[in-house]
């Protein structure tokens, strides 16, 4: 371990300076791709992924290493994480030859992919979708919409749930199946956030027909393929329980190493983050600790899930508070965008409501009515 992240360290030594003086603005589109592909070259973003998909065949717990220095430096995230956190497994997993070509694509950009699960009235019950797939023969012909989808009006490729069987019962008769975005009749509208960006897009589906040998995994058996979609979901939530523990640890000796006067409410805060954090942190690597030793995680996933949207929430308003006006002019403009951002943080990927249903229902045994 100590010989592996030994490598890491001097990679990003080298390859952050180089990036930043070849990016001067950071945050346009080509300059995150652009990190992508220097991360994948040294495959440090497939270090999970077995060694004949282009990885290093590594654990969790080493994966999780790799992410704590990652974030040490400051190295921005890659813009393909659900390409190469969820996809790629998927297709690794139940993929064709022909669609496993596309797991390399995703490391590299190649192709980027984003995901078509929610739909108007099914989000976080996700099984409630009503986007239907009709094979006309060796077709899919799909009809239907789909809402929230992250990285929508970037990506080249969908990983699309749509129901093939409606008399199936509602987990049942759902199909996993691949739509190139530029298949005549699909249409992505952007959905503008309150941040100004659009990372979320509406997808509209009007007699879209695509090759039956795009399903991916058996017929009818797409909730299947999902839930190990969403089980690699779960474990991303743990990476980013670790990511807020080292942002708010940054945080902490900032304001502390700097002159900046702070008044005890927000030291109070602070102190809170600080220690909250600390328990995510833990909690995360415990998790992450379960499905490396090949046990399936339970309900701290939904533990987790919500304690890092709320908390994520509480620190970008006191790093907008900490900016003053400053944030409120956009002269401060991370904060500004992130106080906004964080905005979305209890909707997406389940909402706290829904989360504390399930927490509610399965780890305190409440009554569901």
């Amino acid at each position: 371990m100590d010989a592996l992240l030994a490598d890491l360290r001097e990679f990003l030594a080298n390859a952050l300076p180089a990036w930043r003086a070849k990016w001067p603005d950071q945050d346009t589109w080509e300059a995150k791709l652009d990190w992508q592909r220097t991360m994948a070259e040294g495959r440090w973003t497939t270090a999970t992924w077995p060694e004949e998909f282009g990885g290093r065949g590594l654990g969790t717990m080493e994966m999780l290493a790799i992410e704590d220095v990652v974030a040490q430096y400051g190295a921005p995230q890659i813009p393909g994480m659900i390409g190469v956190k969820n996809v790629a497994p998927t297709l690794m997993r139940f993929g064709n030859d022909e669609q496993r070509k596309s797991v390399a694509k995703i490391a590299n950009t190649d192709e980027f992919w984003c995901q078509g699960f929610s739909e108007p009235g099914a989000g976080s019950d996700l099984a409630s979708l009503r986007t239907r797939a009709v094979i006309d023969g060796d077709e899919f012909v799909i009809n239907g919409q789909k809402v929230w989808t992250s990285n929508g009006m970037y990506a080249t490729h969908m990983q699309l749930l749509a129901r093939t069987d409606p008399d199936a019962p509602k987990h049942k008769g759902i199909s996993a199946i691949i739509v190139p975005i530029d298949t005549p009749g699909l249409e992505v509208r952007p959905i503008k956030q309150i941040n100004g960006g659009a990372e979320f897009a509406e997808v509209f589906f009007t007699d879209v027909r695509v090759p039956v040998a795009n399903l991916i995994g058996p017929l009818n058996e797409g909730w299947n393929v999902t839930m190990t979609t969403l089980g690699h979901e779960r474990a991303g939530v743990a990476v980013f329980a670790g990511r807020l523990e080292q942002r708010i640890r940054n945080l902490v000796e900032d304001v502390t190493k700097s002159d900046t006067q702070i008044s005890p409410i927000i030291a109070d805060e602070l102190a809170e983050f600080y220690v909250e954090s600390r328990v995510l942190g833990m909690m995360g690597r415990q998790m992450l600790a379960k499905i490396a030793g090949g046990v399936a995680p339970g309900s701290e996933s939904s533990v987790i899930k919500m304690v890092w949207s709320e908390l994520s929430q509480r620190v970008d308003t006191t790093v907008m508070e900490l900016a003053g006006i400053d944030g409120i002019t956009g002269d401060a403009n991370d904060a500004k965008v992130g106080y906004l951002t964080a905005r979305s943080a209890t909707i997406a990927a389940g909402t706290s409501d829904i989360v504390k249903n399930i927490i509610g229902d399965r780890v305190l045994g409440l009554p569901r009515d």
